[in-house]
């Protein structure tokens, strides 16, 4: 996401070069192939001219693992432009010589200390704060997500086969959702949240339209939890959009104040910033209060912390198919959880972000997508 939109970018500043370079370094460079950045380049620069990919994953530029380098050519090979940028997580790119909050300031507060003190205050919950901050067209955007969402769950149960990549992992989804059915009660509820989520991860791992929510290693949790509940317990599509706005705005958050990148962070902050997101959705849509909401994303992210991200070869299907699945059902009990409480705890979600922003800079770098540690290296 974050490398095609740079290359759009790029596009439009030269639109008839002889020809485009881009370099790729980092962990961008490491995981490349398997992530299909290449393919997700070569898709907007080359129906201009020819492009060349350099992949350079020994070379870490200052900024983020995750660098980019784009050239344009002359008819000799000489570079007439430049622009070096780098994928942040969930499809943001951050120019250089920016910082992460160079763009429009829409929340005055940040943090979700702040948010659920106004809340307090207010008697509002935390999609009004969004709707507050957002302006009413917020509301077309989620129902858009929303769909794009529905479309990605129902595409995945139906489909089967083999996933791309040589790994040989066959869709799960299908067989997990029929399964599911042959059961009651519980046993169903939870079989059902599992296809969900291995149908949007196997739909992104394929290649299919998904969200980022917050990226595409962790696509499949938000909207397995929020169909599961749509379907099953008939709540309206106003309430399931409402939910969408607080989970929204407790991502918004962590990348804020954190990082939700695997490369910098690990997986704590893919699939367990999904998993917190997931959890307060389900909170708002269970009618929780808002110290439950905060309660049900603090665990959700609690739990996750110092989970590394370290898929094999590179692709996004062994661990994190499987991981989203779990989160999803995870998400679902932090919300039971917190709905047994008043929702008071003693570490709130700010500080959880605040250890998970320390702890991800803290794991050695093989642990962050660079295919060199962890399960990575498992042939």
């Amino acid at each position: 996401m974050g490398p095609r939109k740079a290359a759009e970018k790029f596009l439009e500043k030269n639109p008839s070069p002889q020809a485009f370079r881009v370099t790729l370094y980092g962990s961008l460079a490491a995981t490349g192939k398997g992530h299909l950045t290449d393919k997700a380049i070569l898709d907007v620069l080359e129906k201009k001219a020819p492009t060349e990919i350099v992949w350079q994953p020994d070379i870490v530029l200052p900024f983020h693992t995750n660098g980019m380098k784009f050239e344009a050519l002359d008819s000799e090979g000489k570079t007439t432009d430049s622009y070096v940028a780098y994928s942040v997580g969930g499809g943001d790119i951050v120019e250089e010589g920016q910082s992460r909050s160079h763009g429009e300031t829409i929340y005055r507060m940040t943090t979700i200390r702040e948010i659920l003190r106004w809340c307090t205050e207010t008697g509002n919950s935390f999609w009004e704060y969004v709707d507050m901050s957002e302006g009413s067209g917020i509301w077309d955007y989620l129902k858009r997500v929303w769909e794009v969402m529905k479309a990605a769950v129902e595409r995945g149960i139906e489909a089967e086969g083999l996933l791309p990549g040589g790994l040989g992992v066959r869709r799960k989804a299908y067989s997990y959702h029929m399964h599911a059915k042959g059961y009651n009660g519980s046993l169903q509820s939870r079989g059902l949240v599992y296809a969900y989520a291995l149908a949007v991860s196997e739909e992104n791992a394929g290649g299919g339209e998904i969200v980022t929510a917050p990226t595409c290693g962790s696509c499949g949790v938000l909207p397995a939890v929020l169909y599961h509940l749509y379907k099953s317990k008939g709540f309206s599509e106003d309430r399931v959009l409402r939910a969408l706005a607080t989970a929204g705005l407790f991502g918004n958050v962590v990348k804020f104040n954190a990082s939700v990148s695997g490369a910098e962070v690990g997986c704590q902050g893919e699939v367990g910033v999904a998993c917190a997101m997931a959890a307060a959705a389900a909170s708002q849509m269970f009618g929780g209060t808002t110290a439950q909401i905060e309660y049900s994303a603090e665990m959700g992210l609690e739990h996750h912390l110092g989970l590394t991200c370290d898929p094999v070869c590179g692709l996004v299907q062994i661990p994190c198919i499987e991981r989203n699945a779990y989160a999803a059902a995870r998400a679902l009990d932090a919300n039971l959880y917190a709905a047994f409480s008043d929702g008071r705890h003693a570490v709130d979600f700010d500080r959880v972000v605040q250890v998970m922003k320390q702890t991800g800079h803290d794991i050695p770098s093989l642990y962050k997508e660079t295919s060199r540690g962890g399960l990575a290296v498992i042939k």
